[in-house]
């Protein structure tokens, strides 16, 4: 029976190499994987994962609107080639609808799903993709990083040009190491985010 899997963590964990890596070993065993990400990351080229060591692949992009399940079931028909998991970066701004799509997939169409995506955003709450998936999911696995203090970093915080730490703003902004640190949670608290005297 498919499971629905999430990958969670801080920012600059590793999450997109650790999918790389899944999709590879996958296609090395002669098997077929479907990656999606989310049409709204436009930090590299579009419609492909980058991870912060240079490994990437072609994926589909996805936007809050699309029907996951439908996607994946048009890909089953349209091909001969039989899907073995479809995985999914930054997976936190997956809808809650598109949650249910995803276990509709483990369920109806027996295929593994794994999502890998950030827990809460800057200001330490949960996105909604997050939140769903950490309620849905047979298996949740968090993947770990370190604060500049080397406690766990469990904290995404956004900072301006000087390394201070950003308290408003939306939800969402795209960014890497120039907007987000990850901190552990006394740092981020403090608003310390080990750049400001660097």
């Amino acid at each position: 029976m498919a499971k629905l899997y999430f990958y969670y963590s801080a920012m600059n964990a590793g999450k997109s190499t650790v999918l790389l890596q899944s999709s590879y070993n996958y296609k090395e065993r002669g098997m077929c994987t479907l990656l999606y990400t989310p049409s709204i990351d436009n930090r590299y080229k579009e419609g492909e994962i980058h991870s912060r060591i240079g490994l990437k692949a072609n994926a589909e992009r996805f936007d809050k609107n699309q029907d996951l399940f439908l996607a994946v079931e048009q890909q089953l028909n349209a091909s001969s080639v039989k899907i073995d998991c479809v995985l999914v970066d930054e997976a936190q701004f997956l809808t809650k609808e598109q949650v249910k799509q995803l276990t509709n997939i483990t369920d109806k169409l027996n295929i593994p799903v794994i999502a890998y995506g950030l827990r809460t955003d800057y200001m330490g709450e949960p996105f909604e993709g997050a939140l769903y998936l950490l309620s849905w999911a047979e298996e949740i696995t968090e993947i770990k990083t370190i604060c500049h203090c080397g406690r766990k970093a469990i904290m995404n915080m956004r900072i301006d040009q000087d390394g201070k730490k950003i308290d408003f703003g939306s939800q969402v902004h795209i960014g890497g190491n120039e907007s987000y640190v990850s901190t552990c949670r006394l740092h981020f608290k403090q608003g310390d985010s080990g750049q400001q005297n660097l």
